[in-house]
């Protein structure tokens, strides 16, 4: 499997607070991903970093090309895509300007889009139902299933996906675990930020874990499920 997303010794800060170390990681083509740790470890600086939002240091290649120092915009354009925990809708917006927004705008020369607005509704129907409705009166999982789809409608290779089941009843947080598994079967590679362990462990192909800014670890699902001791000081509360 060829990398397409590399991190290697990133080091981000706010202000003159150091909040990642020396983070090392991979996402081939086509796998599913997940950063496991507890609240205020980085998984999230990690990301919003990888994007271009906070500022950071070391060496992130994504498809070969080094993006560091690039604008967020310019990394999307490039294919790599980013769900944002607070979900980030346009609230005076209807369901379907939120989903055209989020469509990718080419030159003509670019390969044909793997997703459009008729896929977003026969995936969630419940987007269909009320595509001309504003999303800021959209429940929780409406508001995630949309921000999905907006993020999809931008064709990337790869999405991160910070917290995608906060909050959500358990029958949405199932929805959206076999989401994710449909994105892998359609050839996009998936980075996950989840605390939800049962999840990640279930649809991913490789986990890391993060403590204090840096990763401690790095496996399968089932080398973190016979790891006890990693578990106990870095996962479990």
């Amino acid at each position: 499997m060829a990398a397409l997303l590399e991190i290697k010794d990133l080091h981000a800060y706010y202000g003159k607070s150091h909040v990642l170390h020396g983070v090392d990681m991979v996402v081939n083509e086509g796998e599913i991903v997940s950063l496991l740790g507890r609240n205020g470890v980085g998984r999230s600086t990690t990301v919003k970093a990888t994007m271009g939002q906070v500022d950071a240091t070391g060496s992130i290649r994504f498809k070969g090309s080094e993006i560091v120092g690039l604008k967020a915009y310019q990394i999307a354009h490039m294919g790599l895509g980013y769900v944002p925990e607070n979900r980030d809708i346009f609230p005076t917006l209807t369901v379907e300007q939120n989903l055209i927004l989020g469509e990718k705008r080419g030159n003509g020369k670019q390969k044909t889009a793997r997703w459009h607005l008729d896929e977003m509704y026969g995936m969630f129907p419940r987007l269909k139902e009320r595509q001309h409705t504003q999303a800021g009166v959209l429940s929780g999982g409406e508001q995630q299933m949309l921000t999905l789809c907006r993020t999809l409608m931008g064709d990337p290779d790869l999405i991160m996906i910070d917290e995608p089941t906060e909050g959500l009843a358990p029958k949405i947080v199932e929805l959206v675990a076999e989401y994710l598994k449909e994105l892998k079967n359609r050839g996009i590679s998936v980075l996950l930020v989840e605390q939800k362990l049962a999840i990640a462990l279930e649809i991913s192909q490789r986990v890391y874990v993060m403590g204090h800014g840096s990763i401690v670890f790095e496996g399968t699902p089932q080398e973190l499920r016979n790891n006890a001791a990693i578990r106990k000081e870095w996962l479990e509360v």
